[in-house]
């Protein structure tokens, strides 16, 4: 089996799309949820706790920061970050009194969210007065060239089914989306601003396996045979973006701020 997709998938989300993605943005999701050291932070749909990670950081000293998420493999990993408290539990339904934190924060999470307007009210909920919430989302596809590419190329081999399966975590990639949302939870000064980060994989090969170890998108779509023909073509698609034997381009991020 590949080496990228031979453990569980919180181990591939940790070793594989954490370095390649989702660490260059805590630090920048902790900026905007305002935390600052002694404050409470509540990280929501934490995942292995790239974010949280960040923001335990920026807490300190005095702060407290709790990561939250309803996948108890996630947790496992996560848990082996020391100084943070990690919390099984549902964005929807947050197990938390209000007014509990100053700062709230989740990161690339709501896309995934069974109702996507009461975990806003929920974070909003537990917000003290004069706390901020940030919540980022993946931008548009469109303007994320190597991943607009490949759901192109999943389409074409496999059918718009699973292109579309790839395509599930930008769903929200438009400022109208997130506002529309915000609108629903009644969210109090609510902004929607746009950073531009990159993805980075040690080669093409990397990235199609950590794509399709993926269970938010195309994990167990695919069978081994399917695979090795989407590795092959992506190859060649997908080579434009390499640079000594990496790949690397641009991927957006919108962010939704709020304050109490």
């Amino acid at each position: 089996m590949d080496s990228v997709t031979d453990t569980g998938p919180a181990e591939v989300y940790e070793r594989a799309f954490v370095p390649a993605l989702f660490a260059q943005w805590g630090p920048i999701l902790a900026e905007a949820a305002g935390v600052v050291p002694g404050a409470r932070v509540l990280d929501v749909g934490c995942g292995t706790g790239a974010a949280t990670t960040a923001a335990a950081r920026s807490a300190q000293p005095g702060g407290r920061v709790i990561g939250l998420d309803p996948n108890a493999d996630m947790l496992a990993v996560a848990r082996r970050k020391p100084g943070i408290e990690w919390v099984e539990g549902r964005a929807e339904t947050l197990p938390f009194p209000d007014a509990s934190f100053d700062s709230v924060m989740s990161q690339f999470a709501i896309m995934f969210f069974d109702d996507r307007v009461a975990a806003l009210r929920e974070m909003a909920r537990v917000l003290a007065p004069g706390g901020r919430m940030a919540v980022a989302v993946c931008g548009a596809l469109e303007a994320s060239p190597g991943y607009r590419v490949l759901a192109a190329l999943l389409d074409r081999l496999f059918g718009r089914d699973v292109g579309d399966a790839f395509r599930e975590p930008f769903v929200l990639g438009s400022r109208e989306a997130l506002q529309a949302l915000a609108a629903g939870a009644e969210l109090p000064r609510a902004t929607v601003t746009e950073r531009v980060g990159s993805v980075r994989f040690d080669s093409i090969a990397d990235l199609v396996a950590t794509e399709r170890a993926c269970v938010w998108t195309l994990g167990g779509l695919l069978d081994d045979d399917q695979f090795a023909r989407l590795r092959d073509a992506a190859e060649n698609e997908l080579r434009p973006f390499a640079q000594d034997d990496r790949i690397a381009f641009d991927m957006p991020a919108l962010i939704l701020t709020a304050h109490l």
